[in-house]
């Protein structure tokens, strides 16, 4: 995949009425924007949303964050090859196995394939929730990079991480490695409840290759607006 710097839209909506209600709003501009279906969207609309979005002209990020036994995730990715979405993802908590299982299944038999990245810890997830509830007692930066080297060692393009840990995720898999960061807001907006954030511009300093961008966007007045904002600070130099 292209590692030029772009902004992914967080389609999570409810429906699919909704969806292309918001999706219209960008008729006429000339960037199409990159659009995030998640478990939400994916669950309520099924694999028929993704086939609109693209037939519309969107790259697409299907979030589905898969963590099973490998055969099984295995199985699901040969089905999700199949959507020709842009770039897919799972838990790297699944474990090595488990990423060069879903790798081996969603390459199509001519070779091709989505980009595969994995989640390291959701940018929800604090050090006292990790260590206090999951029980994982390393320091959170420390077990994002354990499990980011686990995803570069299984063959996968990158890890799905908080924006102020793009740049060591680079350090330690190289730049080639992509790094896909949810965790956006503009400066002065509302947190939600995401914990480990930065704004746009602070991403692209850090090295994020791609931002997801959510209610920042979806829910403005004046979505389009907002999207070029992210875009204006993001990616141009």
């Amino acid at each position: 995949m292209d590692m030029k710097r772009d902004v992914i839209i967080a389609c999570d909506f409810a429906s699919a009425e909704a969806t292309y209600a918001f999706l219209d709003k960008f008729e006429g501009e000339p960037r199409k924007p990159f659009c995030k279906i998640g478990m939400e969207l994916y669950y309520a609309a099924g694999p028929e949303i993704v086939r609109e979005i693209k037939r519309r002209g969107h790259k697409i990020f299907l979030d589905l964050k898969l963590h099973d036994i490998p055969n099984t995730v295995k199985k699901t990715m040969a089905v999700l090859s199949q959507l020709d979405v842009d770039m897919t993802n799972l838990h790297a908590a699944g474990g090595r196995a488990m990423m060069e299982a879903a790798l081996e299944g969603l390459t199509r038999p001519d070779g091709t394939r989505p980009a595969l990245i994995a989640v390291t810890q959701l940018t929800s997830t604090s050090e006292e929730v990790m260590q206090k509830e999951l029980l994982i007692d390393r320091p959170l930066p420390e077990v994002v990079m354990s499990y980011a080297a686990n995803a570069k060692a299984a063959g996968l393009d990158g890890v799905v991480c908080s924006p102020l840990e793009a740049a060591k995720v680079h350090e330690t898999c190289g730049d080639d490695f992509m790094t896909v960061t949810p965790g956006i807001r503009f400066a002065g907006g509302d947190a939600g409840d995401q914990k480990r954030i930065t704004t746009p511009a602070k991403a692209a300093e850090i090295g994020s290759n791609f931002i997801v961008v959510g209610r920042p966007i979806t829910a403005d007045p004046d979505p389009v607006a907002a999207y070029r904002r992210a875009v204006a600070e993001f990616c141009e130099e």
